[in-house]
């Protein structure tokens, strides 16, 4: 089982340097498979929107939380470690032209080492999204045309790649360099949705199922694995991605979750500002669930 720790962005140290790299390095050393880092391009002060994470129908983060740009900050991380994994959880698509984060996605994987493993979403908080100059209703549809860019402009085509859809449009174009896995870097996507679960099996290497369980999990799993097999590809090559807790797993709920069909599963940290407490708090969760045995 692959464990991977979500950066504890509502503690409001994600963009402080040397409590990021502490963090980081003890993660490593712990034997935790990847770091996990969120992004929001821009909170606002005021929303409509209702994030669906929280009974509330309010995010947890207020306005003025620093949350760095994930690309950025694991470029930064990747200077720090070795052979952690590094990857974004969720990447908002809609905020990002796909052209540009093909080359951007790809730099940081070609210098760390090709340890970047991207999970995106379409995002939840419009006004965040019309912000950067995306529709919002029309996001789902981008999202599947942004992967389809990434992937061709990944690839290895000597005579470069053309590309004419709803929402982009170039030709003859080559990016460089390329992913260490090529075509192949692994871009999973999260989502609590039919759609997203859709979108994996058609499109992913893996699905993170968002603020889900029990039957609307196995539902969603279960669409998961149909679409891929109805789109001619091997579901059992989807990696699945499920949540749970530094603080509460052990092994027998990390037990439950492989029987759930978790090949990772992806732990929330507490909102803790001190970088002592926040170790000690990793090494007790390494040590329950064996990782460095």
């Amino acid at each position: 089982m692959k464990v991977a720790v979500v950066a504890p962005v509502g503690a409001g140290v994600t963009a402080d340097p040397a409590w990021m790299a502490a963090f980081a390095r003890h993660l490593e050393v712990c034997g935790f498979e990847s770091i996990v880092v969120v992004e929001h391009t821009v909170l606002a002060t005021r929303y409509d929107s209702v994030y669906p994470y929280d009974s509330s129908g309010r995010v947890e983060l207020a306005a003025d939380c620093p949350v760095p740009d994930p690309l950025d900050l694991l470029a930064f991380l990747a200077g720090h470690t070795e052979r952690l994994g590094l990857a974004t959880g969720v990447l908002v698509l809609p905020n990002h032209h796909p052209v540009v984060l093909a080359k951007r996605a790809a730099t940081v994987d070609v210098l760390s080492g090709g340890r970047l493993r991207l999970c995106v979403g379409v995002g939840w908080l419009r006004e965040e999204i019309e912000a950067c100059g995306t529709e919002f209703g029309s996001r789902g549809r981008r999202a599947d045309e942004q992967l389809g860019v990434l992937r061709a402009l990944w690839d290895d085509r000597p005579h470069g790649v053309s590309h004419h859809g709803e929402f982009f449009h170039f030709d003859d174009i080559t990016c460089h360099p390329k992913p260490v896995a090529g075509v192949g870097l692994p871009v999973h996507i999260g989502g609590h949705s039919a759609a997203a679960a859709r979108r994996a099996g058609r499109l992913g290497d893996g699905f993170q199922p968002l603020g889900v369980v029990g039957a609307q999990l196995g539902s969603l799993l279960s669409l998961m694995r149909d679409e891929a097999s109805a789109a001619g590809r091997d579901p059992d090559r989807l990696e699945v991605s499920l949540g749970h807790s530094v603080t509460k797993i052990d092994a027998d709920r990390a037990g439950r979750l492989a029987e759930q069909g978790a090949d990772r599963i992806v732990l929330a940290m507490p909102p803790l500002t001190d970088i002592e407490q926040a170790k000690d708090a990793l090494s007790a969760c390494a040590q329950r669930l064996l990782l460095a045995s």
